[in-house]
């Protein structure tokens, strides 16, 4: 984008977040505003085409339920066909018709995020996805099926139709990285090693426990739950044989675990950065960014740790948050109950703290037990109906090795006023273009969460001093992803490296940290996203409060951080800026 362009979208996003709509006063403008909402709606309708495997986590409602995506060769190209014309399409929209109307922001967004797909090819991801984390082909089709509709006679032939496609998905994904083979895009062994190690936990769970079956334990159709019991107990069952001995028999990934031993490693880290975050960024000072913050972290976590703990080394004070029987959990229940507390105490503070509160269920639930291994916590959105509800699903392998420390605050960023508050607040403003309803940039949804766990100190949401040194212990977490991502991408630091760092830094134990970097390993740059925003949202508030003075509202503020969805980092900044000076006017 040039620098003329730059400055006029700078110009239209204010006008767009400091305006009402306006009504259509020219022709030129009118087709403006419908060619953007033209384009954006293709885009995002085609994306969950696509990738209807992703519909879960943003509840859009019209992406295929009969099927997985297709993601061969053929397939990619014509996607990526696509994505071109729609570049194109929006370089020809008369860009300066769109100031002060709600296309502007939309125009804005989808440039943004066509941009940073479209820069995301040089890591080529699909020839390496070896993913033991969500990114991974089987975390996405079981959290897929587990929002199934099974109600009606369509939908169960839907739910059957789906199931028998994995053995295609899957036969599509052993292809691609034969291709990774053979032109030298390949994943850390590592990641083969904790994937394999799910596939032998899934090939042998009994058919009625296994998270492939969920949609037929959802259904009193005993027909239809004999015919799904067959697709899982062959087709399933036979293409997960057929992954699995792949992996471990035939595949051969790489020893390093960074991306940067990949082809284009460098330009890969890059663009996932920006694909992640929203922002351009140099490794180096992303790294510079986390030793910084790791610092100003640990001299608060050193605060706590003497008023309330009695002591000043805290290497030895995380070890015993890990290890002691009084600081972790007896049993998977009793960190349910813990986790579900801390939710309701959440949900019944938020009204306090933000103008607006939707009216969204939430559940909590446990990760199938094929996922013990990945620990923390992970959202997926309900339906913009009402008729599924959010889920938080929470990680409770092995609960004695759990620590209480971070539990609360990771609870505080997957639910209120995190996750389920920050997505259901987009999913249910119909006002919004589906592209910004359905869609979302990490570096502002994930620094919302962690913004969130910050926040809940303030609202008084934490239980103890324990809960309190897990919130920074988390915030150290999150600084120690700033060290550790570009460390093993760009640095060359191995993942035992990578491992001890967050052992010495936080208050997590050896399995959750593991897998981690396991999952840093899989998903280059998206854990630079978390701290990234947070910092960003943070200092927007401060700038707020300064610039506001005794008029400040942190109420409209978080509305208004909200109110546009998951947009990208500098879409927020125009945003907080138009308000500011709607907010002094007024004031006046």
């Amino acid at each position: 984008m040039t620098h003329k362009l730059l400055t006029i979208v700078a110009a239209l996003m204010l006008a767009a977040c400091a305006r009402e709509p306006q009504p259509d006063v020219n022709e030129p403008a009118s087709a403006a505003r419908d060619q953007v909402n033209s384009i954006a709606n293709a885009f995002v309708d085609a994306y969950y085409r696509q990738y209807p495997e992703e519909v879960y986590e943003v509840g859009y409602p019209d992406a295929p339920q009969d099927r997985f995506g297709d993601h061969s060769k053929n397939a990619t190209a014509h996607w990526d066909e696509q994505l071109d014309s729609w570049l194109v399409a929006l370089d020809g929209i008369d860009v300066p018709a769109l100031a002060g109307t709600p296309e502007a922001l939309t125009y804005v967004f989808t440039r943004e995020r066509l941009q940073s797909i479209i820069a995301m090819r040089s890591c080529k991801m699909t020839l390496w996805n070896v993913s033991p984390t969500w990114t991974g082909w089987q975390s996405q089709a079981i959290a897929t099926l587990a929002v199934q509709p099974v109600a009606t006679a369509d939908e169960k032939q839907n739910a059957l139709a789906r199931a028998r496609d994995i053995e295609r998905f899957v036969q599509t994904e052993i292809a691609n990285l034969k291709t990774g083979m053979d032109t030298g895009y390949l994943a850390p062994t590592s990641n083969v090693t904790a994937v394999v190690d799910q596939m032998d936990t899934l090939i042998h769970t009994p058919i009625e426990e296994s998270p492939f079956f969920d949609p037929a334990q959802r259904s009193d159709d005993a027909e239809f739950k004999t015919a799904y019991r067959q697709v899982v107990a062959h087709e399933v069952h036979d293409a997960l044989l057929a992954y699995r001995d792949f992996l471990q028999d035939d595949y051969r990934g790489r020893g390093q675990i960074g991306v940067g031993a990949n082809p284009n490693g460098a330009d890969c880290y890059a663009a996932s950065v920006r694909f992640w975050s929203s922002l351009p960024a140099d490794p180096m000072q992303i790294h510079r960014t986390g030793l910084s913050e790791m610092s100003r972290i640990q001299t608060e976590m050193l605060q706590i740790a003497q008023e309330s703990f009695g002591t000043s080394d805290l290497k030895s004070l995380f070890e015993e948050l890990r290890s002691n029987p009084e600081y972790t959990f007896a049993s998977e229940q009793a960190m349910l109950d813990y986790v579900n507390a801390a939710v309701l105490r959440g949900q019944q503070a938020v009204a306090g703290w933000f103008g607006h509160v939707p009216d969204a269920e939430l559940r909590v639930i446990a990760s199938p037990a094929y996922q013990k291994d990945s620990g923390g916590g992970f959202y997926s959105a309900g339906a913009a109906d009402g008729s599924r509800p959010g889920i938080y699903q929470v990680g409770t392998y092995n609960p004695q090795g759990i620590s209480k420390a971070g539990t609360e605050s990771t609870a505080f960023h997957e639910s209120w006023p995190g996750h389920h508050l920050q997505m259901s607040v987009a999913l249910l403003n119909e006002s919004l273009a589906p592209v910004l309803r359905y869609m979302y940039v990490a570096g502002m949804g994930e620094g919302w969460g962690l913004y969130s766990e910050r926040l809940a100190d303030e609202m008084g949401l934490y239980s103890s001093d324990l809960a309190r040194l897990g919130m920074l212990s988390n915030e150290a977490y999150r600084a120690a992803r700033l060290v550790v991502d570009p460390g093993m991408h760009v640095l060359g630091w191995t993942r035992q490296q990578a491992i001890d760092y967050m052992l010495e830094h936080t208050a997590e134990g050896l399995d959750a940290i593991s897998g981690e970097v396991d999952r840093y390993a899989a998903v280059p740059g998206q854990a630079t996203s978390y701290l990234v925003g947070s910092l960003e949202i943070q200092r927007l508030r401060k700038h707020a409060a300064a610039a506001l003075g005794d008029t400040f509202d942190i109420r409209e503020f978080h509305d208004r951080v909200l109110a546009h969805g998951g947009v990208t980092l500098p879409m927020l900044g125009a945003s907080i800026n138009a308000w500011i000076e709607e907010a002094s006017g007024q004031s006046r």
